[in-house]
Parts: C-alpha cells; structure tokens; sequence
C-alpha cells in the first residue's frame, strides 16, 4: 500500500499567545580536558568538576506540540498513535486531510482523551477496497480532560498584595474578548515580582526560553514564558509572561497554593511586563477560560 502522511498538532493557545510546550531555547558548548568540543542541551555537571570552560550558545525556541501523531506499519494498515509529552491529560481529534481509498477503525474523526504521558491508539488505517490508499492525516490537541468538574474554589493572590493593580479584566477589551481569555487578569507587575501558585495541583507545562516581547501577534504570539497547573478537579491554572528563566518549578512537581512558581517578566504578545492569570477548562477539544473568585480583586481593571 502507498501512503502519504501529514500531520499538525494544533496546540489551542490563550491570548497571551503562550507556547504550550517548546524546545530549549540554548546550547551548551564546552571543551573537555582532552580539547575535545562538545555541544549539548543542558549545563555539563561534568565539565564544571574538570574546570572547563561553558560557553551558553542562545538558539531561538519555538513552541513545540502537547502530543505527536505516530504511524506504524501492521500488514495492510498503518496504526496511528497520539503520543501525550505533557504532565496532565489531553484531548486529540485526528481527521484525515487527504483521503484516496483509505478508511479508518475507528472511523475519522475520531477522538480520544490521552493521559498525562500516555499512548493511545486513535485508528488502524486500511484500503477500503483493493487498489492503491493513500491519505493525510492532521491532528487537533486541547489541554485537559473535557471530563473535569470544576469545584468552587476561592482563589489566592499570585502576586504580592501590596503590588496589586489590575490591568485588565474579565471582558477586557484589549485581548480578553476570546474564549480562552474572557476571564483573565492582567496583574501589573514589574519584571522579576514573585509569581504564586493561586491554588495548588501539579505542574503541567512550563517554558522558560522565551526572551523577548511586541504586539506582533504573528511574531510573538505562542512565545511567551508561562506556567501551567493542573488543579484536582481538572481545571487548570495559567500564569503567562513570565521572565527569561523565570519558572522556579518543574513539570510532574507537585504545588500548593501560596508557593513560589516564577518570576513575572515580559515575553510573548504583550504591550508591557505583567501577568496574565486565567483559569481554563476544556470543553470538548475547545480551550475555554472560567469565572473564579480571588480575594481582593474584582473583574474589572
């Protein structure tokens, strides 16, 4: 059977444009006791115990995908897996962009919710009948399960009270008028002000390589630093702009509310250093932002 496959995995952004998983944003270059160079993607232990010299080479981050599309061979199919890299549950839709003689078990689209670093089969893809198949595939993921409940939950301050100014809230006409973000909060905050979990949960996502910022949408959008926190009831908690390095926490690590996660900074769509705070769900592969209560601050700028 001939095939062709294309995939995208179209990761579902909020406003801030935040890149929901990237690669490393640096290369690590030494030269080892013996004036051999090597290169890697992390700071060398070693080299810094033999005094070598580490030179940090930056390399453009882009924003890389919550799950990845796999095909493999079986006789007279191809097996088609989505592959969830993300500390918390997804939800991927798998359609066909192409389709000569190609039918699918189950048929596309078909749907699934992939936990946190798990595998799931989506179809076996087989010719409908004897002759050549061939076909295109494209795979939509959302974060979260479309499953969660959420729980009413009084939230705390993310960042220091005697801080607190508002720049934009819920409905705010500058970037909060999407379903993603209708019920966000832009916190002023200078860059490298204490960000704090609003509640705790386990840290889903982060990125940190993000270095600059500018209302380009095209340019900047998907490039800001954030951190994502899956809370207990399946909601999740987003705090996006952070600064260069400026996520104190890992993915899988477990957070309580109050606890330090980052610093504020001023990276990806944005007019200027804040934070933006939202609590999203997913509605059935649509990322949505929802009420919630904060004490000491209203949904008004």
């Amino acid at each position: 059977m001939r095939r062709s496959a294309r995939w995208l995995a179209v990761a579902c952004a909020m406003l801030a444009c935040v890149a929901l998983g990237a690669h490393a944003g640096k290369v690590y270059r030494w030269v080892d006791k013996n004036g051999i160079v090597h290169y890697g993607d992390r700071p060398p232990a070693e080299a810094a115990q033999n005094g070598a010299r580490v030179k940090v080479i930056p390399v453009r981050a882009e924003p890389g995908a919550m799950a990845r599309l796999r095909l493999e061979r079986e006789e007279g199919a191809s097996l088609a897996y989505a592959d969830n890299t993300v500390q918390g549950p997804v939800e991927v839709l798998l359609k066909f962009t192409r389709n000569v003689n190609t039918r699918g078990e189950p048929a596309l689209p078909a749907r699934a919710t992939v936990p946190a670093n798990a595998t799931v089969l989506l179809s076996r893809l087989m010719p409908s009948q004897a002759g050549t198949a061939e076909f295109g595939l494209a795979m939509d993921v959302v974060p979260g399960d479309p499953r969660a409940r959420p729980q009413d939950v009084d939230y705390l301050l993310p960042i220091p009270k005697e801080r607190l100014r508002i720049e934009q809230g819920f409905n705010g006409p500058f970037s909060h008028s999407d379903t993603q973000n209708r019920f966000a909060i832009d916190f002023r905050a200078p860059q490298g002000t204490p960000v704090f979990a609003a509640r705790g949960g386990t840290v889903m996502q982060v990125e940190s390589d993000f270095d600059k910022a500018g209302l380009d949408l095209e340019k900047y959008g998907g490039r800001a630093n954030y951190v994502r926190i899956l809370h207990d009831d399946g909601t999740m908690g987003l705090y996006a702009h952070l600064r260069t390095e400026g996520v104190l926490v890992r993915a899988g690590q477990r957070v309580r509310a109050g606890q330090k996660i980052g610093l504020s900074g001023n990276t990806g769509f944005t007019s200027g250093p804040h934070l933006h705070f939202a609590v999203q769900v997913n509605r059935g592969m649509k990322l949505e932002s929802i009420p919630f209560r904060m004490a000491g601050v209203t949904d008004r700028p």
